[in-house]
């Protein structure tokens, strides 16, 4: 049968090394829920470990069982970058498994490209996965780990060969492809977990904290080969973890989950910009944002906040912002993050409890308006001398404040 004209195309893309889909992988999902019945509760609570210990959530009881995911609609770019992240117990491994496969969909739908896939099977969907835990097989060398997926696909020998060395080569463990997964270290299991799901040339790329298991150091080294392998490998991913600064440094965009409900979804640059929330603006950020209770004025037109005997005008953004959605006065949770906080003289006042030399800078951790709050002063070259129980005065700039209602949590420029 003579192939057409894609189908040659596509071949020759793949002698040339190019991992690039040839299909559109937009994957989106729509009003997609889980629900964990009351029985698949005590299956789940069975396998458990009896002595470990237990996990607290937030979730929603309903007399269908427990939510863990609910109201998710997404829709992931062709080659998008994205990443679901928050708290163990949000429900961010449960929403990816969903996509995967592995748990059945309650409800809505889940779309890859122009096929519904609620009914598809794992093994049809055409996307790999990478765990946390590796999942390598231990008899098995590296090569034969990596080429399993393609033996079992009936891939000519020598396509499987090309496809598993280029794997190697680009996560750099070609030397390691006669080894056995005990004969390697933490991180090079991962990467040749990582090479498994290269070969398979998949339309989606899925990725369930697959660092959490390494040593910073090697997280940081790991998170630095995962941007340079999605420079290389041109297909879509989505990556869970949760790990903020992994989401902040990996992302195009990332999706903020809280007890099952999505909290925001922006670029990196957006979410810590203009957090939509308490949560989001508390969680995104190290150190995390700094909350006093304040109130938000009004005065010759102009939006202002008063705290600890100062005024602070805010910007003219957010002026416009506050001005368009007509935000009356009333008292508010400002935000201010510790890199954005400065010393001055006759500010709001604060005594030093503890300092922590960073090298570059110093963490002063400060008592001030019945808050515990972080302030980062840069040394720039010189000795800092904060000591313990010094006072000093704090201020910010109208720019960099935000305010969030008391009875709502939200951003109210939002």
């Amino acid at each position: 049968m003579r192939r057409d004209l894609r189908s040659v195309v596509r071949l020759l893309l793949r002698r040339q090394g190019n991992y690039s889909q040839e299909s559109m992988a937009e994957v989106r999902l729509v009003n997609l829920k889980k629900v964990y019945s009351n029985s698949e509760r005590k299956k789940r609570n069975k396998k458990k470990d009896p002595n470990a210990p237990e996990k607290k959530v937030n979730l929603q009881i309903t007399e269908e069982g427990i939510v863990a995911v609910q109201e998710f609609n997404l829709t992931i770019a062709d080659k998008e970058f994205i990443v679901l992240v928050g708290p163990s117990g949000c429900g961010k491994s449960t929403t990816l498994r969903m996509i995967a496969g592995l748990e059945e969909i309650t409800d809505g739908e889940l779309w890859i490209g122009d096929k519904l896939m609620n009914d598809v099977e794992p093994k049809d969907r055409d996307i790999a996965m990478v765990f946390q835990n590796y999942a390598l097989y231990p008899h098995m060398t590296v090569y034969d780990n990596m080429a399993f997926s393609l033996k079992l696909k009936k891939t000519p020998k020598d396509e499987i060969d090309k496809r598993v060395r280029q794997a190697a080569e680009i996560l750099d463990i070609t030397e390691y492809l006669t080894r056995k997964p005990k004969a390697l270290s933490g991180g090079q299991r991962q990467r040749v977990a990582i090479g498994r799901a290269i070969v398979r040339d998949p339309a989606v790329f899925l990725m369930d904290e697959p660092l959490s298991n390494l040593d910073a150091k090697l997280r940081n080294q790991m998170r630095a080969e995962i941007i340079k392998l999605r420079s290389r490998i041109n297909t879509t991913f989505v990556y869970v973890t949760h790990d903020q600064t992994e989401a902040m440094t990996l992302g195009d965009r990332i999706v903020i989950m809280r007890d099952g409900f999505i909290q925001q979804i922006g670029t990196p640059q957006e979410v810590f910009d203009h957090p939509s929330n308490l949560f989001v603006a508390g969680f995104i950020g190290t150190p995390q944002m700094n909350f006093f209770d304040a109130h938000l004025v009004k005065k010759d037109g102009k939006y202002a906040v008063e705290i600890g005997g100062i005024t602070v005008e805010l910007s003219e953004d957010k002026q416009e912002r506050l001005l368009a959605k007509n935000v009356a006065e009333q008292d508010v949770v400002l935000g201010v993050r510790p890199d954005h906080l400065t010393l001055c003289e006759n500010g709001i006042k604060g005594t030093v409890d503890v300092n922590e030399m960073m090298g570059s800078s110093v963490h002063l951790h400060i008592s001030t308006e019945g808050k515990d709050v972080i302030v980062i002063v840069p040394t720039n070259g010189e000795v800092a001398n904060f000591a313990m129980g010094n006072t000093v005065d704090l201020t910010f700039a109208g720019n960099v404040a935000h305010v969030f209602s008391k009875e709502t949590e939200k951003n109210l420029e939002w």
